[in-house]
């Protein structure tokens, strides 16, 4: 391709850019962690660049992932396919509250403690433990509570 139009010279090729990136790099870590299906996908993608020929340790540091990470990917794909990349049941303590249970806190802490029954104007760990307990009976603690709302 000898480029006639341009009197044979390439144009210069443009980087591109993403407006605000710095905060763009901090958000997209959590969108990846928002489903099992985004964090499914991002495992899929750390395979295809490893079957494209990257190493665990280049894949992990473009991905955010430690290499050995990404060899456990590697390693379960081996053995289960692709169902193998899926998340199963977590470890741990199974939540106190359901899903629809914390949309509904998701929505009355949109409105102010009185609208939903409660004393108080302003929500805190201590009114939203309360609400846990009113609306639930479920006992959630003070400082608990606080940590939702990070």
């Amino acid at each position: 391709n000898n480029c006639e139009c341009l009197g044979g010279v390439r144009p210069a090729k443009r980087s591109l850019t993403v407006p605000d990136a710095e905060n763009v790099i901090l958000a997209l870590p959590d969108e990846i962690r928002r489903s099992k299906e985004s964090r499914c996908d991002h495992r899929l993608h750390g395979l295809l660049l490893v079957v494209q020929g990257m190493t665990a340790p280049e894949v992990g540091r473009l991905l955010g992932d430690s290499p050995r990470m990404v060899q456990h990917w590697v390693h379960r794909f081996d053995e289960e396919g692709p169902f193998g990349l899926a998340e199963g049941d977590c470890p741990g303590r199974p939540p106190r509250l359901t899903r629809a249970q914390m949309r509904a806190v998701d929505v009355a802490v949109r409105r102010r403690p009185d609208e939903v029954g409660l004393s108080g104007t302003r929500w805190d760990g201590k009114t939203l433990s309360a609400f846990f307990e009113q609306k639930f009976e479920v006992g959630l603690g003070v400082r608990q509570c606080q940590r939702l709302f990070r």
